[in-house]
């Protein structure tokens, strides 16, 4: 990709040492606006004496910034809170991981990212499906309903459908619909493209629409209890191994 260089910068300016940094958010999502911030995602290394020390660091850095006009919202978490996140079932690490909005990479991280379809588990739909119900919350609450936030409702149970399907991590909308072939979603991404970002819905639409959440709702549940994806993650050994070497090397960097 062509990297602007305002993220690069943000990248080298991190405090700590970068696995990888990688572009998350509505740009992987396949519909961003024109002035949709960045959202920038990766994992850092701490020192080895912090680790191992009293004193602690960050596991967790954020930093929100307007940089020339942009906006970069960047979010790194520690290695090992990184890798006991893949471990869990949180989908959202494993969009940041295996993002094709590239920034920042290691051979560590090519590594890494041979590993997430093991981390990869049936309980992963309870992410989607709870990330899911507390979207479609924040959307009726909004008056009027904007269409921004039913776009989220909708990638966020699509990926979790083609998770539970194909045990691959998908967030792009415009890609899951290539099957899932929902007729509103070009017209919604459309709106949200190219119309003003508050595009907004009438109550017709709303009631639809809440047919449509419910109805992929029960979808992925029934997907969850029929998947082929084992119940518990098949990577945690190999993880562990790589967070030594990793940990190992940091001593001499």
């Amino acid at each position: 990709m062509n990297l602007d260089p305002r993220l690069q910068n943000q990248v080298e300016q991190h405090p700590y040492p970068l696995l990888f940094a990688t572009i998350s958010g509505s740009h992987i999502y396949g519909f961003p606006s024109p002035d949709s911030d960045y959202d920038l995602r990766g994992i850092h290394i701490l020192p080895l004496e912090t680790v191992i020390g009293l004193k602690g660091g960050q596991e967790t850095v954020e930093r929100s910034r307007i940089v020339e006009g942009m906006e970069i919202d960047l979010v790194t978490h520690d290695v090992g809170k990184f890798f006991q996140l893949m471990l869990k079932k949180n989908g959202y690490v494993l969009e940041q991981l295996l993002s094709p909005l590239v920034v920042h990479a290691t051979p560590e991280y090519e590594e890494l990212k041979a590993l997430a379809p093991d981390c990869v588990t049936k309980y992963h739909a309870y992410h989607y499906l709870g990330f899911a119900a507390t979207q479609w919350k924040l959307f009726q609450k909004e008056d009027p309903p904007r269409v921004k936030p039913l776009l989220y409702v909708y990638r966020v149970l699509l990926t979790g459908l083609h998770l539970m399907r194909t045990g691959e991590v998908e967030p792009n909308l415009i890609t899951l619909n290539e099957s899932a072939g929902l007729s509103y979603i070009p017209e919604l991404i459309e709106r949200k493209l190219h119309g003003a970002e508050q595009s907004t819905l009438d109550a017709a639409d709303m009631e639809f629409h809440g047919r449509e959440y419910q109805r992929l709702v029960g979808e992925l549940e029934q997907a969850m209890e029929t998947t082929s994806l084992p119940e518990k993650p098949r990577a945690t050994e190999a993880l562990n191994d790589l967070l030594v070497r990793i940990r190992l090397a940091s001593i001499n960097d």
